[in-house]
C-alpha cells in the first residue's frame, strides 16, 4: 500500500469512528441570531399537467431587517429544485396560467406591488401593471387571455366646506388637518385612513389597460372566482347602506366583463369564498351565520347555478373550512379546517356529504409562535401543500391523499447542528368544571429527568385562536435557557368545535380560561417536571389579557411579562380599530350601559391585588391594543408600587415580532426579565 492510499484509509477510519462523538460535540442550543437563518415554503402551486411546483420561498434578510421571498421551482418529485427569482426584491403569490406555459405573480421590484407575467419555455417576463396602489388577489381567466386581480381604490372625502387664506409664497405652514367621518377609519397597520374601496380589476394577459368591474364604495372580499365560460366573476360583498355596522354580512353577486351585476344570495349571516366548479355547473362558498356572539362556525356549501338549489356538505363536521378547491371530476371539494392543534386537507364528496382527510398536520409557516398554519392546492387530483414538524418549520410536500413525500430541506443545514427542545403532548382536566383540555410543553434541550425545571407559561392570542405542536422559535429560545415552555389550547381555543369555542363567550378573560391554564401547571408539577417554586408567565394580545389578569388573581409566578394587552375594556373599545365586531359580538351590549360587566373582564379591575413583578411590552403604533392601554396599567402598578418595566416597540403596530430584529428583542427581553427573578440574570 503506498503512503497516500494508507493516508486516505486513515481518514476514512477516522471520518467513520469518530463521527458520533463529533457530531455531539457540534450539537449546541437554539440562540437568537439563528432566527436570521430560519425559512419556510409557503403558497405552493401545483401546474395543471401535476408535474411541476412553484413555491414561495421565505427567508430572512439580516442587512434589511426583514423577510424576502422568491419563487422557486421544482418537479413533483423534488429532483429539479432551481430559483425563478431572488434577490433583494420580493416575488408571491404565483399563478399558472390555465395551460401551464405562463406564471403570474407579483413583485414589488418596481417599487409598488405590480403583476408580471413569465413565459415559462423562454424565460421572457412582461410587467401588466403600473398602478398606484397595491394590488393583490391574481386569477387567469379559464381560456387564459385576461387576469383579474384585486386593488384598492382611494376615495377622497370632505365632509366640511371650509375655505382657508391663501399661503404667502415662501411661508411654511404647518400640515392641513386631517377629516374623519367613517365609523372605520383607522386599522392596525394602516393607522387613519382614507376611506379605500376594494374593486376587481380585469387586464389583458399580454398587457393592457386595467378595466375596473365593479362599483360602489361598500367592502368586498379578496375572494372570487371566474365563470367557467368567462364571461363573469363571482365575488362577495356587502352592499347595504349599514355596511359599517354590519361586520357579519355579505352576498354573493356575479358581474360581466361589460359591468353588469347581479345578486346570487341574499340570505342573513356571510356567503364568501365563491369557486365556481370546473364543469360550470356548481358554485361553492362558504356560509357563516350573523348571530352576535364571538365565534361562528363556517360550513362549505354548494349550488346549483341554474337551479339555485342549495345544499351544506361540511354540516357535521363541526370545524370551521376555508381554501375550498375542486376536485377535476367537479364531484367534491377539498378544504382545509382544523382539529386539536393540527391542520388538516379534508375532502367532500357533493352527493354524499361525507368527510375524509387528504392530507394530515399541514403548517409550519409561522415562524414566532406556534400558531395553526400552512396551506395547500390542488390541480384537482394531486396536492401540494405546506408542512413541518416540532423541529421544523413548513417544508414543501406533494401527496395523492394516499402517500407523501417530502420535496424540500430548508432548514436542514441551520437546525441539523442544533439541539432543540423535545415538544410533548399533555391532556388533563380543568379544575372548575372538569373541560378537559390539550396542551403541549417543551423541555429543556438535553433534559434530565432527575431534575424539576422553572416552568414559562405561555398564552396564545385571539383568543379563538390556537397552538399546535409546531415549530416556533420564540418558545424554543426559551427551552434552550433551560425553561419548561408550556402552552396549552385553553377553552374558547379553535379546533374543538362550537360548544368549546363559545364556553368563554361573555367570559374572557375570567376564572374559566384561567383555570384551564393553572390545572395545567399543576398537572406537570405532578409529573415532577416543574419545581413549583419558578414559575413565570407570558402571553401577547388576549394572551396578554390573561397574563394580567392571572396574576390579579394568583401571586404563584415569580415574574410576569404582559405584551400588548387590553388592561381597561371600557377604554379598550372605544380607543381601537375592532369596536365595530367586539362590542355586539363579544359583549352583552355598550360599555355604557353594562359598566359592570366591562370592568369585571378588566385586568385592571384586579389591579390592587398585583405583587409580581411585570415586564410589559408593546408597539407604539399598535391600533388593536392600543399602548395606552399598557400605559394605564404600568402607572397603575408603579402606584402600588410594584416592580415594572414597560418596553416600547417603536413605528410597530400590533405585530412587534413581524421583523427578524423585533422578534429577538422580545424574545431576549422576556428572558432577560425572567432570569433575573429566577436568580439567573447575567451580565
Amino acid at each position: 500500500m503506498n503512503s497516500a492510499s494508507l493516508i486516505a484509509g486513515l481518514l476514512f477510519f477516522a471520518a467513520t469512528t469518530s463521527t458520533p462523538a463529533l457530531a455531539e460535540e457540534s450539537q449546541r442550543k437554539f440562540k437568537s441570531a439563528d432566527i436570521f437563518n430560519l425559512e419556510h415554503a409557503e403558497d405552493p402551486r401545483l401546474s395543471p399537467d401535476g408535474q411541476s411546483i412553484v413555491f414561495v420561498r421565505r427567508q430572512q434578510d439580516i442587512m434589511a431587517d426583514r423577510s424576502r421571498s422568491n419563487l422557486w421551482i421544482t418537479d413533483k418529485d423534488g429532483k429539479d429544485l432551481r430559483p425563478l427569482f431572488t434577490g433583494n426584491n420580493s416575488y408571491y403569490s404565483p399563478r399558472w396560467s390555465p395551460s401551464g406555459k405562463q406564471l403570474a405573480f407579483l413583485s414589488n421590484k418596481e417599487g409598488r406591488t405590480q403583476l408580471f407575467v413569465r413565459w415559462m419555455d423562454t424565460g421572457q417576463i412582461a410587467q401588466l401593471t403600473h398602478v398606484q396602489q397595491g394590488l393583490g388577489n391574481i386569477s387567469w381567466s379559464p381560456d387564459g387571455r385576461t387576469i383579474a386581480f384585486t386593488m384598492r381604490v382611494t376615495k377622497k372625502e370632505r365632509p366640511l366646506k371650509v375655505k382657508m387664506p391663501k399661503k404667502p409664497r415662501g411661508a411654511t405652514w404647518s400640515k392641513p388637518v386631517q377629516y374623519v367621518s367613517k365609523a372605520r377609519y383607522q386599522a392596525d397597520g394602516r393607522g387613519i385612513m382614507d376611506p379605500s374601496y376594494t374593486h376587481i380589476f380585469t387586464i389583458p394577459a399580454i398587457g393592457g389597460t386595467p378595466t375596473q368591474l365593479t362599483k360602489g364604495d361598500y367592502p368586498r372580499s379578496g375572494s372570487f372566482s371566474w365563470a367557467q365560460d368567462g364571461s363573469s366573476i363571482y365575488y362577495s360583498a356587502n352592499r347595504s347602506d349599514n355596511w359599517e355596522y354590519e361586520t357579519r354580512e355579505s352576498n354573493l353577486y356575479n358581474v360581466t366583463l361589460s359591468g353588469k351585476r347581479e345578486q346570487i344570495t341574499d340570505e342573513p349571516g356571510s356567503e364568501y369564498s365563491p369557486r365556481v366548479s370546473p364543469d360550470g355547473r356548481s358554485l361553492a362558498y362558504i356560509k357563516s351565520d350573523n348571530k352576535k356572539l364571538a365565534f361562528r362556525p363556517a360550513v362549505l356549501m354548494v349550488r346549483d347555478i341554474h337551479s339555485s338549489k342549495t345544499k351544506s356538505i361540511t354540516h357535521t363536521l363541526d370545524r370551521r373550512v376555508r381554501n375550498i378547491q375542486w376536485d377535476s371530476r367537479s364531484k367534491g371539494l377539498y378544504y382545509q379546517y382544523t382539529n386539536r392543534g393540527l391542520t388538516h386537507v379534508g375532502f367532500s364528496d357533493v352527493a354524499k356529504a361525507n368527510h375524509s382527510v387528504k392530507a394530515e398536520d399541514i403548517g409550519g409557516t409561522t415562524l414566532g409562535r406556534p400558531y395553526l398554519s400552512g396551506t395547500y392546492h390542488t390541480n384537482g387530483k394531486a396536492l401540494t401543500y405546506t408542512k413541518g414538524t416540532a423541529k421544523r418549520p413548513a417544508d414543501l410536500y406533494y401527496g395523492t391523499g394516499k402517500s407523501e413525500k417530502r420535496l424540500t430541506e430548508l432548514n436542514h443545514d441551520v437546525l441539523s447542528s442544533i439541539t432543540l427542545g423535545e415538544t410533548k403532548e399533555i391532556i388533563y382536566k380543568s379544575s372548575i368544571d372538569g373541560e378537559e383540555i390539550q396542551g403541549w410543553y417543551i423541555l429543556p434541550p438535553n433534559y434530565d429527568p432527575s431534575k424539576k425545571y422553572p416552568l414559562i407559561l405561555e398564552i396564545h392570542g385571539g383568543p379563538h385562536l390556537a397552538y399546535g405542536p409546531h415549530f416556533t422559535a420564540e418558545l424554543q429560545r426559551f427551552s434552550a435557557e433551560g425553561y419548561i415552555v408550556f402552552f396549552d389550547n385553553h377553552r374558547g381555543s379553535t379546533g374543538y368545535g362550537e360548544r368549546f369555542a363559545l364556553l368563554l363567550q361573555n367570559k374572557y378573560s375570567s376564572e374559566y380560561d384561567f383555570a384551564d391554564h393553572m390545572s395545567g401547571i399543576d398537572a406537570l408539577i405532578e409529573k415532577g417536571l416543574v419545581d413549583e417554586n419558578r414559575l413565570f408567565i407570558a402571553g401577547g394580545s388576549a394572551g396578554g389579557i390573561a397574563s394580567a389578569y392571572a396574576i390579579g388573581l394568583t401571586d404563584r409566578f415569580k415574574a410576569a411579562v404582559v405584551a400588548k394587552p387590553v388592561i381597561n375594556w371600557i377604554s379598550k373599545v372605544l380607543t381601537a380599530d375592532s369596536y365595530l365586531f367586539q362590542i355586539p359580538n363579544q359583549f352583552p351590549g355598550m360599555p355604557w350601559d353594562h359598566v359592570e360587566h366591562y370592568w369585571k373582564r378588566s385586568p385592571l379591575s384586579l389591579v390592587g391585588n398585583v405583587k409580581t413583578p411585570t415586564m410589559l411590552i408593546t408597539g407604539e403604533a399598535d391600533r388593536r391594543t392600543p399602548i395606552s392601554e399598557t400605559e394605564q396599567y404600568y402607572q397603575a402598578l408603579k402606584l402600588l408600587k410594584v416592580d415594572t418595566v414597560m418596553v416600547r416597540v417603536p413605528d410597530s403596530p400590533h405585530g412587534i415580532a413581524a421583523r427578524p430584529s423585533r422578534m429577538i428583542a422580545k424574545i431576549e427581553n422576556i428572558i432577560a426579565w425572567f432570569n433575573k427573578y429566577d436568580g439567573q440574570e447575567k451580565e
